[in-house]
């Protein structure tokens, strides 16, 4: 009862103040028409908290969301049930889902009257404009009589997460080769068919079955083959995200990060869907594997917490990606890059790893003097044409650029007259 006249609203106070104001009067004056209007005035509030006090905790609330993850623009339906446990109406009720800043504004819904046992629901939407994890919650209801006299509030502890991942963009199937990678009797090599059964031959050896003699290569080389005793070739990438906060450039959701994280979510994504053994590694500290059939989710997870590392460097870097590195696709999301950051990117090349560099060039995203942008293209030309000479792959990407436009250029063989032209004219220039 404490609780709840300490509810009271101005009105009920004003009403209790206006009753004690009368009773001094009709005390003062004897009329006791006066005092009895003084006693309505008292009662009336007290009445009110009163039945609002009695009703505060018989009430249930649930919350759904739909959906619980979400890309970036896009929104979330928030569903509120609220049900009457009791046996007696409530009053008017206020509902307010507290959210935090990202999400907008916090949605405040009236409902008139609950009856009893009564249920009821209300829905509303979210949307983020910036990856991470938000809680939904906790739900205020503030508990009103019919007059506006008392209004007490109530808090249900219970909150929903709401994961806000990278947005993920559709990319056009090409064929990336280097892909495949396995291990047994024979090192990696490159394979030009798809499938499980890519049989690999040598020479035979007393003990071995029969039933593994391989008659084509026994006609074709005069001496007796067997099937080697090989684990299936499967298709491995390992996606390379740098989280260096130096490396990048730009505020929010348009900065060259964000660019960044989107990409590598597509990339894995894509590459998921296409039946790769898929891994990601940031210098930030993640090393995740994508194996089973929730990996997609577990990745895009990751990716939605994923932020810039004061600490990050590339030789970190390089060491968290050698340390299970099997062969198959690297492909690295990287920002700025020095001629020296490069030459450490070499070390990715062995154990037959294909090696394929998003490389942004996050001074783009800087409004530059003629000059600086001059030498930020020099700069640029040099780290790429660095990776090139180590065997890298290079893509390079601007402020504006779209990925499924890059994509099919992860898939080609060999660099491409014109950036090996552009780049040793770059490098020419800044040598005179």
């Amino acid at each position: 009862m404490r609780e709840a006249l300490r509810g009271l609203t101005t009105r009920g106070r004003s009403f209790l103040a206006a009753a004690v104001a009368a009773a001094i009067s009709a005390l003062i004056l004897g009329e006791k028409d006066l005092l009895r209007v003084a006693v309505l005035l008292g009662v009336l509030p007290l009445l009110a908290a009163l039945y609002v006090g009695r009703s505060r905790y018989k009430l249930a609330c649930s919350r759904s969301l739909e959906p619980h993850r979400v890309p970036v623009g896009a929104s979330s339906r928030v569903v509120l049930r609220l049900q009457n446990m009791s046996r007696l109406p409530t009053g008017t009720l206020l509902l307010e889902d507290r959210l935090p800043y990202a999400l907008g504004s916090r949605p405040r819904v009236v409902l008139e009257r609950l009856g009893a046992h009564q249920a009821s629901s209300v829905a509303y939407t979210v949307r983020a404009d910036v990856r991470g994890r938000y809680e939904v919650g906790p739900l205020v209801i503030r508990l009103t009589d019919p007059f506006g006299l008392c209004e007490l509030t109530r808090a249900f502890p219970s909150v929903d997460p709401l994961t806000v991942i990278p947005q993920v963009a559709p990319l056009p199937s090409v064929r990336l080769a280097g892909e495949y990678a396995g291990t047994g009797e024979s090192r990696a090599r490159s394979v030009a068919v798809h499938g499980e059964d890519d049989a690999a031959t040598r020479e035979y050896r007393r003990g071995d079955d029969l039933r593994r003699v391989h008659w084509k290569s026994t006609a074709r080389t005069g001496e007796l083959m067997v099937r080697r005793e090989e684990q299936p070739w499967e298709s491995r990438a390992t996606v390379v995200l740098d989280t260096r906060a130096f490396a990048h450039r730009g505020e929010g959701p348009t900065a060259s990060f964000e660019w960044a994280v989107s990409a590598v979510a597509s990339i894995a994504v894509h590459l998921r869907q296409a039946g790769y053994k898929l891994r990601l590694v940031s210098d930030s500290g993640i090393d995740a594997s994508a194996n089973d059939a929730g990996g997609e989710g577990l990745l895009l997870d990751y990716l939605a917490d994923v932020r810039l590392t004061q600490r990050g460097d590339v030789a970190t870097l390089v060491e968290r990606v050698r340390q299970r590195s099997d062969g198959g696709l690297v492909i690295a999301l990287l920002g700025t890059l020095t001629t020296a950051e490069a030459d450490l990117l070499a070390g990715l090349r062995g154990n037959g790893a294909t090696c394929i560099a998003f490389l942004v060039d996050s001074s783009t995203w800087l409004n530059l003097t003629p000059q600086a942008r001059e030498e930020a293209n020099h700069a640029h030309g040099a780290a790429a044409l660095a990776l090139m000479q180590s065997g890298w792959r290079v893509v390079g990407v601007e402020h504006g650029s779209k990925l499924p436009a890059l994509w099919p250029q992860a898939a080609r063989g060999s660099q491409g007259f014109a950036w090996r032209a552009v780049l040793a004219e770059t490098v020419a220039g800044g040598v005179r």
